[in-house]
């Protein structure tokens, strides 16, 4: 069974000696009851990992020392952004998970008129800190070493107005063209899915008017939550690493 794996916002290098912060601490003690002289793996997200040893454990306090780094990578082929309408609750936790599991660059919260979630900039900041959270948790678990970012919320057309020369791809019930029908990419995608309800229509006319190709996963309605996850798993079928 592999050790198992915490992420660690800190920088981290071989020899090292430190107790782990208080939530990686309780999970290991109480959860995984980790004993002293137990292995351990620890990530910062910016790339490879640091195998480590649990020196002493005393109530919720976790020493380790770090005794080695593997220089590892386990990112996707593809470099694909995520712009997902704000859904609701657990629905934008489990797209976010699953995302950063499929293996997502980068993560852009879109603002939509049907989101059910309405935050204001306070409120924001918060749930951009959760749904951190949210992904450090999946790499831990999915053993990625790299956090895909999460980018503050912003209106769909404003974020619109400030795109690169990505392919923009975004999913519709009403679509003809299948991801099969599309060509490799050369470069990145940023795949744009709605919140509840989808985007309204103004909304649709600007992503025709900024080159989003509109796309069909098949005759079958998806939920905001798994639609993205089935595209990118596709995506990954099609042209990545599946």
């Amino acid at each position: 069974m592999s050790p198992p794996r915490f992420f660690l916002d800190q920088t981290l290098s071989p020899g090292a000696r430190f107790s782990l912060p208080a939530g990686p601490a309780r999970h290991a003690a109480r959860a995984l009851r980790l004993a002293a002289g137990d292995a351990v793996t620890l990530f910062n997200g910016r790339g490879g990992e640091y195998t480590a040893s649990v020196e002493r454990i005393a109530r919720d306090e976790v020493a380790v020392t770090i005794t080695g780094f593997a220089d590892v990578e386990r990112e996707s082929c593809l470099q694909i952004t995520l712009a997902q309408g704000i859904s609701s609750g657990e629905r934008m936790d489990y797209t976010l998970q699953k995302a950063a599991e499929l293996g997502v660059t980068a993560i852009q919260p879109i603002a939509a008129k049907r989101s059910v979630v309405r935050l204001a900039a306070e409120r924001a900041a918060k749930r951009v800190g959760h749904w951190q959270g949210v992904v450090a948790s999946a790499c831990e678990q999915c053993g990625r070493n790299r956090l895909p970012p999460i980018a503050a919320p912003m209106p769909l057309a404003q974020w619109l107005g400030a795109r690169g020369d990505e392919r923009l791809l975004f999913l519709s019930p009403f679509a003809q063209t299948r991801l099969a029908d599309l060509a490799a990419p050369a470069g990145r995608d940023v795949l744009i899915a709605g919140p509840e309800g989808g985007f309204e229509a103004d909304e649709i006319a600007a992503l025709h008017a900024a080159g989003a190709v509109p796309i069909r996963l098949g005759p079958r309605v998806l939920r905001t939550e798994t639609a993205a996850l089935a595209a990118l798993a596709a995506m990954q079928t099609l042209w990545g690493d599946f």
